[in-house]
């Protein structure tokens, strides 16, 4: 199998890499693509005419794209539609990732697929219209909607507690908006995994669980402190999303049910703590990040 993947740069797209490695032949743009130049990205997935493409890239900076919003519609909505499309002509399938942020964050219940979307910003907008960008031109297509993703490398939630706690004797943390961090190398392997199962739709794909934000930072430095990584836990205060103002709503609930990801594909999926644990552990042993 041959596969091609964009955004191999991003947290899951590194990830992807050393995934499909044992089980394919794993092929990168030679550069860093544009991906708004969609003459570019059709060349290349026509000439290396790969069993499947895997779409890793997006524009994920939430609060930018609500000010450059034709830049994130190109790359979140459009692009993913070009894919798709160049894909099917060469008769590969395409596995795409897409948001818990394509819903409105209502309710305390985790999200299903065929719940009603409704995002509250551009960002979830634009990776919406590019799910059914995705559907409209490809059949053989795996959509994958993630939530709170993190890794060892790039920058992501964890890694900036990490950081502030060196730094502040006080952090204040959001405690209203709940969701389940994943970790890329789960989001990786977990699509290997499905990929090699051949099933096509709309599935969640997160850790299981769930925190606030404010949750996930006392873990993780409590982690970290226990690991060796922070001298000493600073105070965490809890506040309301109200007191931390950003240029794009974020929604309250980002949970996202993985029900029928598990049924279909037979795997279980653990818990954001044992995640955050590995992830810990891991910056321990290379001494830091």
């Amino acid at each position: 199998m041959k596969v091609l993947i964009f955004g191999s740069t991003g947290q899951v797209g590194f990830e992807l890499q050393r995934a499909f490695a044992p089980v394919a032949e794993v092929i990168v743009p030679p550069q860093r693509i544009n991906l708004m130049d969609f003459a570019g990205l059709e060349k290349v997935v026509a000439d290396v005419r790969p069993d499947l493409v895997v779409n890793a890239a997006a524009f994920t900076a939430v609060d930018t794209a609500e000010t450059e919003r034709d830049l994130a519609t190109k790359i979140n909505a459009e692009a993913p539609g070009v894919l798709a499309r160049t894909a099917a002509k060469c008769g590969a399938g395409l596995i795409h990732y897409s948001t818990d942020y394509v819903f409105g964050g209502q309710g305390d219940q985790p999200f299903r697929e065929d719940d009603i979307t409704g995002p509250l910003n551009h960002y979830g907008a634009s990776k919406l219209a590019g799910e059914e960008a995705v559907r409209a031109a490809n059949a053989k297509h795996l959509i994958l909607r993630a939530s709170w993703i993190y890794a060892v490398h790039g920058k992501n939630f964890p890694k900036t507690m990490l950081r502030l706690a060196k730094e502040c004797d006080v952090l204040q943390v959001v405690d209203d908006q709940i969701g389940a961090p994943t970790a890329a190398e789960l989001i990786a392997d977990a699509t290997v995994h499905a990929a090699l199962r051949g099933h096509y739709g709309t599935y969640h794909l997160a850790a299981a669980g769930g925190a606030s934000w404010y949750g996930v930072a006392n873990f993780v430095l409590r982690q970290a402190h226990e690991a060796g990584l922070i001298a000493r836990v600073p105070e965490i205060k809890p506040i309301p999303s109200t007191q931390f103002p950003t240029p794009a709503q974020r929604p309250k609930n980002s949970r996202l049910s993985t029900e029928k990801f598990r049924r279909t594909f037979g795997l279980e999926l653990p818990s954001w703590q044992s995640g955050i644990t590995h992830f810990v552990q891991t910056l321990a042993k290379a001494g830091g990040w």
